[in-house]
Parts: C-alpha cells; sequence; structure tokens
C-alpha cells in the first residue's frame, strides 16, 4: 500500500458513500484526470481510468480480487496502488489517495 502525504494534495468532493457501494464503482474526471473509484471489501481506491499499454479505458475491466482487468488487452493491475502486474501493460496507472470527509468521498489530486 502506498503511503500518502496529504499536505501534498488537493482533495475533492466526488461522491457520498452511500453513491459507491461494496463492490460498484464510479467515474469522475477532476481537472485532466480521468479517475476511477472502487469500493472494494468496505475500502475505497481511486486509480486512473486508463490502461497505460495502449491509452483505452480501464475502469469498466473485470475486478477479480485487488485487480481489475483491461477489457481490451487483459493486463492487470492492482487497484490498491495502479501497479501494472501483467503484460501487455509495463508502465503502472496513476493512483490517487482517497478519504472520507463525513459521509463524502474525497480523491486527492497532487499539486504541480
Amino acid at each position: 500500500m502506498i503511503e500518502f502525504i496529504e499536505s501534498e494534495y488537493t482533495f475533492y468532493g466526488v461522491a457520498d458513500v452511500s453513491e459507491v457501494l461494496n463492490g460498484q464503482r464510479i467515474f469522475i474526471s477532476i481537472g485532466e484526470d480521468n479517475i476511477v473509484v472502487f469500493n472494494i471489501a468496505g475500502k475505497l481506491f481511486a486509480i486512473g481510468d486508463v490502461c497505460t499499454h495502449d491509452g483505452g479505458p480501464l475502469g469498466e475491466g473485470e475486478l477479480d480480487g485487488y485487480q481489475v482487468v483491461c477489457p481490451r488487452h487483459g493486463a492487470r493491475f492492482d487497484v490498491r496502488n495502479g501497479k501494472a502486474l501483467t503484460l501487455p501493460a509495463v508502465v503502472d496507472t496513476p493512483n490517487y489517495p482517497v478519504r472520507i470527509n463525513g459521509s463524502e468521498i474525497e480523491v486527492g489530486i497532487r499539486e504541480e
């Protein structure tokens, strides 16, 4: 699990916790970042909605535990940290910190 330093990020409210139940996902955009937020076993994870193999959408892929399988060519990524796990992808997809503020899900974007 990647540790994030919250002070390096600006957090944006993206949904109420009731909108992303266990086993569900939502697609969001913050600025130029297309992101998918997963709820797996009650824990929230956010990664880029892009397969680094060919730039295709990733978030629509099938979940297998903590792995999402790219629907185009089958590359697997760990939703907990964005790591590329199998070919044809060799580059990780971005990952983002997620926190709960009251009942709101917030996703952090690193300020450049």
